[in-house]
Order: structure tokens, then sequence, then C-alpha cells
């Protein structure tokens, strides 16, 4: 019996609208990695300079401040799966982006450097969690059926809110700067306000976590019965290259703000910059997909890093506030391109039930690399001249990690 015209173009809707709660859903769980990169990692830069203005840090010890988070960030790496395994996925998500949120919004009160390192730390575990738990929901928020987006897109959409959060921070925290009292004290409005900025956050992301299921989650027990640890180091140029890459672009997102006003930008010429940045890594996605999907072994970690290092090289060669803005479209619309060159070569490379810990090999790796980076780059600068000193290291590291990883090969390549 043919269906009637009626009950096709029912089912037609019903499919159309399906298609649009799954795109909401994975637009409201991309606040968490909004909060989580754009505010809890990158907004610093922006506070950065009032903040060594008023209380007196040098350059090392500024940096040690993000290498704080970024040990933060390690260990939340390291104890997700156990987290969201006792807790939930749901329940995870929801809590660990509220911790985040907290620790910004504590970060506008004390003057001690030691309080804001427990606040740095704090803020990186609770990001880290977030981060991934988010990740899976994301990922279980489509069943592929047909006319639902495909769990490609939807990632993609949930990855993408980390360009949207630096773009928010790009727009509010200068301003928040300039409504606040006289500067330098003014970091502390700035604080406060992605503080409020992320708990809002969380209310919608929360509401879109809560009409997902909870997911089950391999554990390390079961990648460890599998004896795979040797796939995973088959990649290890790749992840040579990608803790290079950590350590390399965490000091340019660390320190290119204090960079540009020591040179005379203002507040506006900075709010541009950050915005440009986090517009570029938005979009980013999209154009780098087809690269990364054509390219075999290293090549595209390579290509995605090597841009990555022209963004952190052109302000070191001219005093251009045009330059500056080419670098933040390179930088910015390249960076977040790594993460996905990364998993994209984990997932070709690596038996289905390896990407577990291939995924976690990169993940702590990168971690890593950011630990290191800020406080090399903080010490160079201080002990070298200034921060050009600091950020040229940054952008060496880069070329070096887009070197080392074209020496990755795909597992049917000869190695």
């Amino acid at each position: 019996m043919n269906r009637g015209p009626a009950k096709d173009s029912g089912e037609a809707e019903e499919r159309k609208a399906r298609s649009a709660r799954i795109v909401w859903i994975s637009l409201a769980l991309s606040l968490g990695p909004a909060v989580t990169l754009g505010l809890v990692r990158f907004a610093y830069a922006l506070l950065l300079p009032a903040m060594r203005d008023d209380l007196g840090w040098s350059y090392a010890l500024a940096g040690g401040i993000n290498t704080a988070n970024a040990a933060g960030y390690l260990a939340g790496a390291l104890l997700a799966a156990p987290i969201i395994k006792r807790v939930g996925v749901r329940r995870s998500f929801v809590l660990a982006l509220l911790a985040a949120a907290l620790a910004l919004l504590a970060s506008g009160l004390p003057t001690a450097y030691a309080a804001h390192v427990l606040l740095r730390i704090a803020a990186g575990v609770g990001g880290a969690v977030a981060f991934i738990s988010g990740g899976v929901l994301a990922a279980h928020a489509t069943s592929g059926r047909p006319g639902e987006p495909s769990s490609t897109v939807v990632l993609g959409l949930y990855y993408g809110g980390g360009g949207a959060g630096i773009l928010v921070s790009g727009l509010a925290v200068p301003a928040l700067l300039e409504l606040g009292p006289v500067e330098p004290a003014a970091w502390r409005v700035g604080w406060v306000g992605i503080g409020v900025i992320s708990l809002l956050a969380l209310v919608v992301a929360g509401l879109a976590a809560r009409g997902l299921p909870e997911t089950a989650t391999a554990t390390g027990e079961e990648a460890q019965d599998e004896n795979e640890s040797f796939t995973v180091w088959s990649l290890a140029p790749a992840l040579a290259a990608y803790f290079l890459f950590g350590a390399g672009y965490i000091a340019y997102m660390t320190f290119v703000v204090a960079f540009l006003r020591d040179r005379g930008a203002g507040a506006f010429e900075v709010s541009i910059f950050w915005a440009l940045l986090g517009a570029a890594a938005m979009v980013s996605a999209p154009l780098w997909g087809p690269l990364i999907e054509g390219f075999r072994g290293g090549r595209a970690l390579a290509t995605v890093t090597a841009v990555v290092a022209a963004g952190a090289i052109l302000p070191l060669v001219s005093d251009s506030y045009l330059i500056a803005l080419a670098s933040a479209v390179l930088f910015g619309g390249s960076f977040l391109a790594v993460v996905t060159a990364t998993t994209a070569l984990a997932r070709r490379s690596l038996p289905t039930r390896a990407w577990p810990a291939g995924i976690a090999a990169f993940t702590i790796l990168f971690a890593t690399g950011q630990c290191v980076g800020p406080l090399a780059s903080g010490a160079v600068s201080d002990s070298f001249g200034g921060l050009e000193t600091g950020l040229g290291l940054s952008a060496i590291i880069l070329v070096a990690g887009s070197l080392v990883a074209l020496a990755q090969r795909d597992p049917d390549q000869n190695v």
C-alpha cells in the first residue's frame, strides 16, 4: 500500500524538528568550550597587563599563573574518566563547569599570588572535566539516522564554542576594564564579569545536557586489557609535535596582548585583535576539514602547526597594527584545527578500542606542553630583553613542532 502524502509530510516535518533540536543542543553544549577555552584559559591574557601593573609581577610570575592553569587542566584530563564513571557524564559536565565558573568569579578577590595559583588550578581541573564530558555528550547528541546532522557536524559545532568564547572575551573584557575602578585595579571587575558570563552559559548548557542520556564510556582498564599501548606509541612523532604545539601556542596566547600593549595598543585595538582571533577560530573547522581528511600521516598536523607558527611570527617582524590583525587571523584560524588534526590521526591510525587511549595520550602531552610554555617564555622574557624574545621562543617551538610532525607515518605506510 502506498503511503499517503500527509504521512510523508509528517515524517519530513518530524525529521526537520529532530535535526533542529540536535543543532540547538550542540550549540548549547558549545557554551562549555566557550567557558573552558575562551574564558578559563585565554581571558587571562586580556587581564594580565593590568594585573602585572597592580600586583608587581614579573613575566615569569605572570607565566606561572597560566602554567598553574595548565597543570590543573592536566590533572583534570587524568581525572576525567574516573570522575565521569563515578558521577555520570551529565552531572560531571554541569558540576565541573560550575567549579570553573566559580573559580573565575573568585579570581577578582585575592591579591596573594598563591591564591591566584590555586584558583587557576581549580579552574583548569573543572575546565578539563567539563570539556571532556561535554564532548562525550555532544558525540551522543545524534543517532546518525537519515536527516540528522552527522557526528562530525555536531562535534564541529561543539568545539567551535571555544572560538565563540574568545570572541566574547575580546569584546567584554576590555570594556569591563574601562568601566572598572581606576586602572590598574580594574582587573577585579574583569574577573567578576567573566565569572558571571560563565554562570549564565552554565544555565543554558546545563539545560541542554539534561535532555541527553547517560552514556557508557571506555575505561582505562579496558584499553589496558587490549594491550594496545604499542599502537599508541606508533604515533610518537605526532605526540611529540603536539607537546611542542601546546608549549608554543599557549605562550603566544598568554603574552601577545601584553606585547601589543607594550607597543602602544589601546583597549579598543586589543579588543578588535582578540575578537578577530576568536571569530577566525569559530570558522576554521570547515576551512581546514578537507585538508585534514586528504593529507596522510602527519602532514595535516605539520601544515596546520606551520600556519600557527606563521601567525606567531608576524607581530615580531613589524610594529604595524595591520600585521597584528593578520597574526590574529592566521593564528586564530588554525590553532583549534590542530586539535582536529590529532583526533583525525588517532581515529585513522589506531584500532577502534585504542581511540580513547590515543586521544588521552595526546591530551596529556598537550597539557604538559601548556605547563612548560608560559613559564619558559616568561623566564626568557625576563632574562633576555622582554616579551619579543619570549614570543620568539614560542614561534621557534611551533616551527619545531611542525617539522617533527612530518616524521609521522600512517600505519599503511612504510615506517
